[in-house]
């Protein structure tokens, strides 16, 4: 494939040059892209008192050590591949490279249908708690239009250069990480050394039977820290920038959420947390005893600006996803166009906010709820499809490294498989509580995982027919489309 056809997907040998994804983004921009998705603020709010009340209590901060050190195994091996394997396809290409071609395709058709899943249900989320904060201010906003506005204006930040949505979810960012750690420093000031009770980490209190529960709404936190692959193409300096930014991301996430949640447990004291009902407010309530009414407005404000962040680095990694399908004509090949001036991926970000509208939409008609029907069902979805993308790519590190001279005991073969393990667990323990997770006993919502099994079906079937079909195409799937 020559780079012509690989930059459009449908152009020849002998047609000018077209234009590429631009080389713009810094570590650092990587870095706030990967960190906003997974949404400091709207973690702290949503799940740390979902895991003290349903998990082991005091014992979350420490959990979130643990999942913590269970995806720093995963970056070692994903940090080692990223030196070889450089492309915008994230795990559709990693899987491609390490167990073949046909689980490719699955994964590039199950990474599209987790992440827009889950940009959906971020939207229905931004649009029932902007609905929410305005009515404390007594305005009045319908969650329709509050998730119709995030939406419009991520399509025009997805239609723009990458570099100018990194710029504003680094400030988004930074305000959200800034006040919830202001929050931290005030309980820790006035409760001095009981802030951060000793007994959160012990293994008395860590280790209960409710420690897989608590462990799964830890890595929901998480979700979207793997894009940093995803943006190897449009990094200055790809070998560097994506193991640096993946490692960064992942030591911030961990620390912060462990850094708060341990001074939330300091605050309402380890006895009582397993039985508190404010779960939402929590951390509004503390922000009110702590820091002030006007602070608890500001955190509020946050977290809407939080999922929208999320919501934006969502679109991007799944737009991404879009393109690399399209230019390698797994999907409609317009879907690789990018756009002349603003060199980004400009058709598969505005099918992907079609596709987010056409759901948000058909929740809205049904009379769902925005937050508890819609956000959870479509994150639920979601979370369950990334942790199995995160789980096959822990075993595309081992069968990439297995024959290569450059193999390494740790990084590409005990980190990898003591990753795919813990994530294994993870993924069994989300399929299990699926109903806790989603909220709702219907059997339509907690069969939902049965779509994305579906889906990686017919990418399978994809894949063997474009291998009957069109084997000189098919042996081009899959490949990394820059060198390192």
């Amino acid at each position: 494939m020559t780079s012509t056809t690989t930059n459009t997907g449908a152009g020849t040998a002998h047609s000018a040059r077209p234009p590429a994804l631009r080389r713009t983004l810094t570590t650092g921009r990587i870095v706030f892209l990967v960190v906003a998705a997974a949404a400091p603020m709207s973690g702290v709010v949503g799940s740390v008192p979902l895991a003290y009340a349903l998990g082991n209590g005091p014992g979350v901060p420490a959990t979130f050590v643990l999942a913590g050190l269970t995806l720093l195994c995963f970056s070692v091996g994903y940090a080692a591949m990223s030196r070889h394997v450089v492309s915008t396809g994230g795990f559709y290409t990693y899987i491609g490279q390490g167990l073949g071609r046909p689980l490719a395709v699955a994964s590039g058709l199950t990474a599209v249908l987790a992440y827009t899943a889950t940009a959906a249900g971020v939207a229905g989320a931004f649009g029932y708690f902007a609905e929410l904060t305005a009515a404390s201010h007594g305005l009045t906003l319908p969650w329709q239009a509050a998730t119709g506005t995030a939406l419009a204006v991520t399509a025009l930040m997805g239609y723009r250069q990458i570099d100018l949505s990194a710029r504003l979810l680094a400030v988004l960012t930074l305000a959200e990480m800034a006040i919830l750690l202001a929050l931290t420093l005030a309980i820790g000031v006035r409760e001095g050394p009981a802030a951060f009770p000793a007994a959160s980490f012990t293994p008395h209190t860590v280790l209960t039977p409710t420690l897989g529960v608590a462990l799964m709404f830890a890595l929901i936190s998480y979700v979207g820290f793997e894009a940093a692959a995803q943006y190897g193409e449009e990094s200055r300096h790809p070998t560097r920038s994506v193991p640096v930014a993946t490692y960064t991301s992942v030591i911030l996430i961990t620390a912060f959420f462990a850094l708060t949640s341990w001074a939330g447990v300091g605050a309402a004291g380890p006895d009582r947390l397993t039985a508190t009902h404010q779960l939402g407010d929590f951390f509004f309530r503390l922000g009110d005893t702590y820091l002030g009414p006007a602070a608890t407005t500001a955190m509020q404000v946050l977290l809407c600006t939080s999922l929208f962040g999320a919501l934006l680095g969502l679109h991007t990694t799944a737009d991404r996803y879009l393109y690399v399908l399209g230019r390698e004509r797994i999907l409609p090949a317009p879907l690789a166009a990018i756009h002349p001036r603003h060199h980004s991926p400009h058709r598969a970000s505005a099918a992907l906010t079609a596709v987010t509208t056409l759901i948000c939409a058909g929740f809205a008609l049904a009379g769902a709820h925005p937050y508890t029907t819609l956000a959870t069902t479509m994150l639920a979805l979601g979370t369950v499809g990334i942790v199995a993308l995160q789980t096959a790519v822990a075993l595309a590190v081992i069968g990439f490294f297995r024959t290569r001279p450059d193999r390494h005991w740790w990084r590409t073969l005990t980190a990898p498989l003591l990753a795919a393990t813990a994530l294994t667990t993870a993924l069994t323990l989300l399929l299990s509580n699926f109903p806790l997770i989603t909220g709702t006993t219907s059997p339509w919502i907690n069969r939902l995982p049965w779509l994305l099994a579906a889906t990686a079906l017919a990418g399978l079937c994809h894949a063997a027919w474009i291998r009957h079909r069109d084997p000189a195409r098919y042996t081009t799937l899959a490949k990394p489309s820059a060198t390192p």
